[in-house]
């Protein structure tokens, strides 16, 4: 009986994939539901993102080189409007000049 009550405990470990959290802490629940907004998705597919962006398991590391993600939470802030206004003030940087290039 004991090896019957393992091997479904066994099987039980292999097809859960859901979590339920508990007391959350509100900042945590801050975080998770801007990085549901930023994504334009469900807070079940932001939670899993933001584990998996931190979990080692996910990452690649290459040797001697240093990961960094301190600027992370900056990608995709900007609205539409802010982000044209950027494009625009670029536009002139942007212009190859033919001239020089002679």
């Amino acid at each position: 009986m004991h090896h019957y009550a393992a091997s479904l405990m066994h099987n039980w470990e292999e097809i859960m994939k859901a979590i339920t959290l508990r007391n959350l802490p509100p900042e945590i629940e801050k975080l998770v539901r801007k990085e549901a907004d930023r994504q334009r998705t469900s807070i079940n597919k932001a939670v899993i993102s933001l584990l998996e962006r931190k979990s080692e398991a996910h990452k690649k590391k290459k040797p001697g080189i240093k990961e960094y993600d301190d600027l992370d939470s900056l990608a995709g802030s900007w609205t539409k409007k802010e982000a044209a206004a950027f494009n625009k003030a670029l536009a002139a940087q942007r212009t190859i000049d033919p001239e020089l290039w002679k």
